[in-house]
């Protein structure tokens, strides 16, 4: 097939993400990739196109996302779209599409999308990854029936419509856009979260040297995006709460508009530090040296999210402790599927210091939850399973065009 791959989070050659595994393995099953994706701003100086992972890239220079106001966030999610169609129509000319694949959030991409599937007569198939606006509502940051609120919506109900086949996270997401967000069931499918699986054996006595991290301690790694949906309040008082916890030692590191605000709250705490964002390959480095990862959202969401950075850790065959929402069925995936870790609701601290006393003082549940992670992500969560997926759904075999 050829495959016109709509992302807003696109790195480049170095670092991956399951964004870039999801391309590299649709080229490796001799699909034809061209990928249309943003950079802030802060990074580039202008828009360009790079061959890149064996796919053609076009980087469309737009406003900055990440670290910034809310202001300034909504501002580029608003004229994104904008800056992405131009791009298009400058840089595209005489392009083949037989699948365009988006994402959402944002849910602005649905212009994007619409514009390409116009101009290029290809079915479209969203990858849903986050439900807006109702996730904005349930933590606060956006009042339900306001302006804001509406003008966004309308902007989800045109990225239904716009979608010719929607693939959700998990189960939990299929039955919330049929049953809440009426979309008729025909478009939806579950399309989970997958990655390239990679075997790299690290050293981890040298790792946690290096990062100060105690070498005789059971270390808990909270990695990737510290913002408002991943409830850090609830992360900051259940550290401080485990401090009796002598075998345990916790580690968050990630970039958002709640790092400094974590930090501050974790200040002079002898049982956990804060680290800056690290590039892919070394968070990955840090990650395989510590024993038990940790998934945290705010308990008041009402949408079933599903954090993609599990994935990570199952990799590493490490367990997880997950303090999430009831909402979510992530916990169906940690306790009845994959058997990999422990879940507590994340308004209950004693629940959580219980977690992790458990998990520290016994290396043999900790051991048999990380195999069986790791054994789940080979059979349901590699990469290859999504690139099966879509070849299925649209009927062709690799190669062809």
């Amino acid at each position: 097939m050829k495959i016109l791959y709509i992302s807003t989070a696109f790195p480049m050659e170095g670092t991956s993400t399951i964004y870039t595994d999801l391309a590299e393995a649709l080229v490796s099953h001799g699909h034809e990739v061209t990928v249309v994706t943003k950079e802030e701003r802060r990074n580039q100086t202008a828009t360009s196109m790079n061959t890149e992972r064996g796919c053609r890239v076009l980087r469309i220079r737009t406003g900055n996302m990440y670290d910034v106001g809310f202001i300034e966030k909504g501002a580029s999610i608003i004229t994104m779209a904008w800056l992405m169609t131009g791009a298009m129509r400058r840089n595209l000319k005489g392009l083949k599409v037989d699948l365009i694949l988006f994402e959402a959030p944002p849910v602005t991409m649905e212009r994007v999308a619409a514009y390409a599937k116009k101009r290029f007569g290809a079915r479209a198939f969203l990858m849903m990854k986050d439900i807006f606006p109702q996730n904005a509502v349930d933590i606060g940051i956006m009042k339900k029936g306001g302006l804001v609120f509406r003008y966004f919506r309308h902007r989800e109900a045109s990225l239904y419509r716009t979608a010719d086949m929607i693939g959700c996270m998990s189960e939990g997401n299929v039955r919330y856009l049929r049953e809440v967000s009426g979309v008729e069931q025909g478009k939806l499918c579950v399309f989970p979260n997958t990655k390239k699986i990679r075997h790299a054996e690290v050293n981890r006595q040298e790792i946690r040297r290096k990062y100060g991290l105690p070498l005789d301690r059971t270390v808990f790694i909270f990695g990737g995006n510290m913002g408002k949906p991943q409830g850090l309040d609830f992360m900051a008082r259940a550290i401080i709460s485990a401090e009796h916890v002598g075998q345990a030692f916790f580690v968050l590191v990630g970039r958002g508009t709640e790092r400094k605000r974590v930090q501050e709250r974790l200040k002079g705490q002898k049982n956990c530090m804060v680290l800056e964002n690290l590039p892919r390959d070394e968070y990955d480095r840090l990650v395989s040296s510590c024993d038990v990862g940790l998934i945290s959202l705010d308990h008041r969401f009402t949408v079933p999210n599903y954090p993609s950075r599990v994935l990570s850790y199952m990799e590493c065959s490490m367990p997880v402790l997950g303090a999430t929402d009831r909402s979510t069925d992530f916990k169906d995936l940690l306790v009845k599927d994959a058997k990999c870790g422990i879940w507590c609701d994340s308004e209950d601290v004693g629940a959580f210091v219980e977690a992790v006393r458990k998990l520290a003082a016994s290396p043999e549940m900790r051991t048999e939850m990380g195999q069986n992670g790791r054994s789940y992500l080979e059979e349901h969560f590699s990469v290859d399973v999504s690139v099966k997926l879509l070849e299925d759904m649209y009927g062709r075999g690799a190669g062809t065009a």
